[in-house]
């Protein structure tokens, strides 16, 4: 397997690594620059936005014909890892959730008219989305089938009646894509449907607070009550909600991995640049065997991630579904992330509980990695599922053709 990486994606990724050292990171300090949920401000990220764009280093998951830089997922993670060295940086690339893997799903399910109508003004910048599936319980959460939300064809329209929640950026965006039941057919009973933000029949309930700094547009709670949706504005057509699920979410998975990539190693770029100068009775932290053991295991650990990511989007961009493979890197990678913000805040002490850093921040983000897009338990569950119907072959080697 060759690791090297070509020319040009080395040229995206340097080039975005400066954009993030000059222009994002300083900002980090000044309390000013962030919004009441504690992300960068709109106004301040617009203006990075078109500084970013005009740049060329916009939208590298797309394929040009679609506004794009068509780097492909090996190329994505190298740099969204190194877009996320910064808690700004996803967002001011147009690479953040939950946009990026909106573009990602309407690039390859949208038909023309739905790419110009409901893509297009994302690539451009001029609009936010949101994916609304996950619902309070009994309704669907990490598994779709549960999914309660009805849209009842009626002519040429769907009215839609049902409840949705933790619905990432809902408050700032116009682009929604909606995951509801058509039917009861355990395979092909639902279906995912666009609408825009002015259409009645819907509304937010709240902006749920959380543990955590939030996206721009935050975790909100949604209901519907007989939002018309026409029939032009189902991806795929009606029934293929599931397999639309499947696309977006591998994907998206995955892209959190690779910017949590990222955030892990600022986490031991904050705790090194600590240890190599403070001292406590006479020794500096960085020559006390304790932390170098701690600063070790996390940097062979944000390695093995790095590895999984790598050869989940090898097999994407080969056209495979990469299911174990996005399973193994979500799973390690979101339990790396926590584990890299606490061992960052235990050695900064004090400091790393403070707002000095980005540690804490970090340290409240992290816990969520082991909850969104499919808990740890249930990756574990559907690796096992692998395990049962392959037994040794789960571990085979793909053979050169």
């Amino acid at each position: 397997m060759d690791f090297h990486i070509s020319p040009r994606i080395e040229d995206y990724r340097s080039r975005i690594a400066a954009f993030v050292e000059e222009k994002i990171l300083p900002l980090e300090a000044d309390r000013a620059n962030y919004d009441a949920h504690e992300n960068i401000r709109l106004d301040l990220a617009d203006k990075l936005r078109a500084e970013a764009r005009a740049q060329g280093l916009w939208c590298l998951q797309l394929k040009p014909e679609n506004g794009g830089q068509g780097l492909g997922k090996m190329g994505m993670a190298v740099c969204y890892e190194a877009m996320n060295r910064s808690i700004f940086g996803p967002v001011i690339f147009n690479s953040a959730a939950p946009d990026d893997g909106n573009m990602m799903v309407l690039e390859a399910c949208g038909t023309q008219a739905q790419k110009k109508r409901w893509l297009e003004p994302i690539v451009q910048g001029k609009v936010r989305s949101a994916f609304a599936m996950t619902e309070p319980h009994p309704g669907g959460g990490s598994d779709p089938g549960m999914i309660m939300t009805r849209a009842e064809k009626r002519g040429d329209k769907y009215i839609v009646s049902g409840r949705k929640w933790f619905i990432t950026g809902a408050e700032e965006a116009e682009h929604f894509i909606l995951m509801a039941r058509t039917s009861d057919d355990p395979r092909h009973g639902l279906s995912a449907l666009l609408f825009h933000r002015d259409q009645p029949g819907w509304t937010i309930e709240r902006r749920i607070e959380i543990m955590g700094p939030e996206e721009h547009g935050g975790h909100c709670e949604i209901t519907f009550d007989g939002i018309e949706i026409p029939e032009s504005e189902v991806l795929l057509g009606e029934g293929q909600g599931l397999k639309v699920t499947q696309i977006r979410l591998g994907p998206a998975r995955l892209t959190h991995c690779m910017r949590w990539l990222g955030l892990s190693k600022r986490c031991v770029e904050i705790a090194r640049a600590y240890a190599s100068t403070r001292t406590g009775f006479g020794v500096r932290l960085a020559d006390r065997e304790s932390i170098q053991t701690k600063l070790g295991d996390l940097a062979y650990r944000i390695e093995i991630g790095r590895l999984l990511v790598m050869k989940a989007a090898w097999e994407l961009d080969r056209g495979g579904f990469a299911r174990k493979e996005v399973s193994m890197a979500k799973i390690h990678v979101a339990n790396l992330l926590h584990d890299a913000a606490d061992t960052a805040l235990q050695i900064n002490g004090a400091r790393g509980y403070s707002k000095d850093t980005a540690i804490e921040w970090i340290y409240r983000y992290a816990r969520q990695a082991r909850l969104v897009d499919g808990a740890d338990e249930v990756h574990k569950m559907v690796l096992n599922r692998f395990l049962e119907a392959e037994s040794n072959a789960f571990w085979t080697w793909p053979v050169a053709q």
